[in-house]
């Protein structure tokens, strides 16, 4: 990815991204997609990198009570790979009891958090979903282009 979330532009700060702005329909059928194709998926949400909803595609769970642990966890998570040397946050994978939880860097703005049951193929799920991180930091930075330009 171009930018990590440490890496953010000097144009915007990641607390003044309007979830409206992003191109929300294009997000919601690239986790559609994302579903289809890889099994054992229960479901995903796209968030700013303060916690707001962005595009989800779940059943059962509070998708803005989601995205505000995801924001919380991302802080940690980036916090704890900078202090050990690691480098910029990438992604962030949490094994349960029954099942995955997996938070990946989707640009500078958003992340992609996914939700995988106990049998998912863990290798499958990184792969499609940094390929979809990638088309939705694509998105993302195309409609913060446009709204650029509108401002």
């Amino acid at each position: 990815m171009k930018r990590t979330l440490r890496q953010f532009t000097a144009r915007r700060p990641p607390v003044l991204l309007d979830p409206e702005v992003l191109a929300e329909p294009e997000v919601l059928t690239e986790l559609r997609g994302l579903r289809a194709r890889v099994p054992h998926l229960t479901g995903s949400l796209v968030a700013t990198t303060d916690g707001l909803v962005v595009a989800h595609d779940t059943t059962g769970l509070e998708p803005s009570g989601v995205a505000a642990l995801t924001a919380a966890a991302l802080g940690v998570g980036a916090r704890l790979a900078e202090a050990t040397g690691q480098g910029g946050f990438r992604e962030l994978m949490t094994r349960g009891e029954f099942g995955y939880t997996a938070t990946y860097a989707a640009g500078a703005f958003v992340v992609l958090t996914l939700l995988a049951g106990p049998d998912a193929n863990i290798g499958r799920l990184h792969l499609e979903a940094r390929r979809v991180g990638r088309r939705i930091e694509a998105l993302t930075e195309a409609a913060l282009e446009r709204q650029d330009q509108r401002d």
